[in-house]
Order: structure tokens, then sequence, then C-alpha cells
């Protein structure tokens, strides 16, 4: 069966649907975990006009996507590019609970959900800039 898959993949078309298709799924699957340790319903928030949970959430999603880019682009392998894609999520997601736990001044999901724009696309920035960082690392 892995033959087959890797035969379908050497095809460009089918390979670029297949990245695709993998990183959408997974990066719903990335989302959902998110909103799982967050404090605040994301959608919600968001829903409401909530631009500092929208930054935020964008971060997040640009933050993932961009691992893919990397996990893509170091590896020929759908395999080892969906490896190294979930490695460097979880590194974002530590990078996460760092955030939040190195500012004890005031509680980053609070503020991000009573709309502090300013905690929100620091929040952004954040998830923009590791990921950056984390895909540099990834071969």
């Amino acid at each position: 069966m892995e033959r087959e898959i890797d035969r379908l993949l050497d095809i460009p078309f089918v390979a670029s649907l297949a990245f695709v298709s993998v990183a959408v799924l997974a990066l719903i699957l990335f989302l959902y975990i998110f909103e799982l340790v967050t404090r605040y319903d994301c959608w919600a928030e968001m829903k409401r006009g909530n631009l500092a949970v929208a930054m935020a959430t964008g971060g997040k999603i640009f933050g993932i996507c961009n691992i893919f880019r990397f996990a893509i682009e170091a590896n020929e392998s759908i395999y080892k590019s969906m490896g190294w894609a979930g490695f460097g999520y979880a590194i974002l997601l530590a990078a996460y609970f760092l955030f939040e736990f190195l500012t004890p001044v005031f509680r980053i999901d609070e503020e991000i959900e009573r709309d502090n724009r300013a905690v929100g696309l620091i929040a952004m920035l954040i998830s923009v800039s590791l990921s950056y960082v984390i895909g540099a690392t990834i071969i």
C-alpha cells in the first residue's frame, strides 16, 4: 500500500493535493487542540467581534501553516514532512504555554478574552515569529 501511495505522490499534482489536504486536516486538529487549552471559546469570541481573539487565532493559523511550509519544503516524503510539522507544532504549543507562564503580571488568555488588542497583537506576532525560528530548525 505504501508503495502505491509513493507512486501516486510522484505525480506533482497529486503530491500537491496530498500535502495541502493533510496540512488542512492537521491545521483543523491543531486549532482544536489550541481551542482546548485556551480559556475562551475562540470562534464564539470572534463571532462577537473580539479582534484580540481574531489576531491571536490568526497568528496561530499562520504559525502552524508556516511550520508546515518549512516541513514540506525541507522533506521529499509526505511522511517526514508531517512528522516534522507535528514536532514543530508541539514546540509552538509549548511556546504558547511558556508565554502564558512567563507573563505573571496578567493572564494572557483573560486579556485576549477581554479584547485587549495589544495582547492579541503580541500573541499573534509571537506565533508568527516563532514559526520562522521553528521552521528554520526543520531538516
